[in-house]
């Protein structure tokens, strides 16, 4: 674990705040978009993941976007956490890898997609990211996308039968055809397999997709 400090909070809704970090643990670290952290919760060994949005490894920052939801450590921490708290962490390590896409790339997830698509929008290779997200509130989604820059994103709302997740293959399948490289599926583990049998039963190549699942309904400590 390393060790740093919450250098500053902002609030953009009433689920999410916008956290950074600073500390000398951070400096002259190897970092990718796509890569993520495992904060500590207090005290043993519970861990949450996220997905840092940027990386100052000359300067010893990071950013991370803090989803609240439910009443597990993760959101007590994010609800908790105060400018100059400090925290343990461990990382960065892959998580998705990167490295070989071409843009155009779609990015299909959720709200605990939104700060890997603000990751891939600041990295050059990556250039020209699509965006589209299924989401319990759209107001909300909507007013986090536009603060941190990605008001060009499509948002659906998560409806309890799923039944929202045809227009999201339809959509898909849409932008594969039209000369989208790759296709990343990232947030609910259900979502990710129904989208992903969609697109390989189209014909679209597992090689052109990359599925990271960061959350499934009853199950914990998926990163």
């Amino acid at each position: 674990m390393r060790p740093a400090r919450v250098a500053g909070i902002k609030t953009l809704s009433p689920h999410f705040r916008l956290v950074e970090l600073e500390g000398e643990a951070l400096r002259n670290v190897a970092w990718a978009a796509g890569d993520k952290i495992q904060v500590a919760m207090g005290s043993g060994l519970s861990a949450r993941t996220y997905t840092p949005m940027w990386w100052d490894a000359g300067n010893g920052r990071t950013r991370l976007l803090a989803f609240a939801h439910g009443e597990g450590p993760g959101s007590r921490w994010a609800s908790s956490l105060r400018e100059g708290d400090s925290c343990q962490f461990f990382g960065p390590r892959r998580s998705l890898d990167l490295a070989d896409l071409q843009a155009p790339i779609v990015l299909f997830g959720d709200e605990t997609s939104f700060g890997l698509a603000a990751a891939l929008r600041d990295s050059l290779q990556a250039g020209g990211a699509l965006h589209l997200s299924e989401a319990a509130d759209i107001a909300e989604s909507r007013l986090v996308l536009d603060s941190i820059g990605l008001g060009h994103a499509r948002l659906m709302a998560r409806s309890a039968d799923d039944t929202h997740l045809a227009t999201a293959e339809s959509e898909l399948l849409r932008l594969a055809a039209n000369g989208a490289q790759f296709v990343l599926l990232t947030g609910k583990a259900s979502s990710i397999q129904r989208v992903g049998r969609a697109l390989k039963a189209a014909g679209v190549a597992s090689s052109r997709i990359r599925a990271k699942a960061y959350w499934a309904t009853g199950k914990t400590g998926l990163d």
